[in-house]
């Protein structure tokens, strides 16, 4: 979604300037699972509900105390009624400190599920690649019938069987 990740950005970008840290953006990503509950969502446009009730509410159900940014950041975010943009805003967060401290996110689709072993191996091979340092975010797609496909930033890296069929498939019918 475009128009999420358009919303999203500024808040985010404001967060990260705001001096946050891993700390700071983990509660955002506590707030993030609550608000995208569908349940709190309709509380929150309820005609009756306060902006001070919602707020009351997340912060409660995040289940750990939020910092000062991350307050001013929600309460910011209700008032505005941007409340369905959080999610994405933890996900910016998450790439700007990222990107502050010189890591990438490497998402890696596996065929089968990895061992830690495996997983390790897999994080030394990319990040010599792909020449930097990365974050391994794995996921299981038994489509890909074997092997994986690794996607770091704008590059992908596709050794799936899936993708060896579809590539003869073009072949054999060009």
């Amino acid at each position: 979604m475009a128009e999420l990740a358009t919303i999203a950005r500024p808040y985010a970008e404001a967060l990260i300037s705001a001096g946050a840290d891993a700390a700071t953006v983990a509660q955002l990503h506590a707030v993030a699972r609550v608000a995208a509950e569908p349940e709190l969502q309709s509380f929150a446009r309820h005609p009756k509900s306060t902006p001070e009730q919602v707020f009351d509410l997340i912060a409660a159900a995040a289940g750990q105390p939020l910092s000062v940014p991350v307050q001013n950041l929600l309460r910011a975010v209700i008032d505005n009624g941007r409340l369905m943009a959080v999610p994405e805003m933890a996900t910016q967060a998450q790439a700007l400190l990222d990107a502050r401290a010189g890591i990438s996110q490497a998402r890696v689709t596996s065929a089968f599920a990895l061992s830690e072993e495996q997983a390790a191996e897999l994080l030394q091979v990319l990040e010599k690649r792909f020449a930097c340092k990365l974050e391994l975010i794995v996921h299981v797609d038994a489509n890909l019938i074997g092997g994986i496909r690794a996607e770091v930033g704008d590059e992908v890296l596709d050794t799936s069987v899936r993708a060896r069929l579809d590539r003869m498939k073009t072949a054999l019918t060009a």
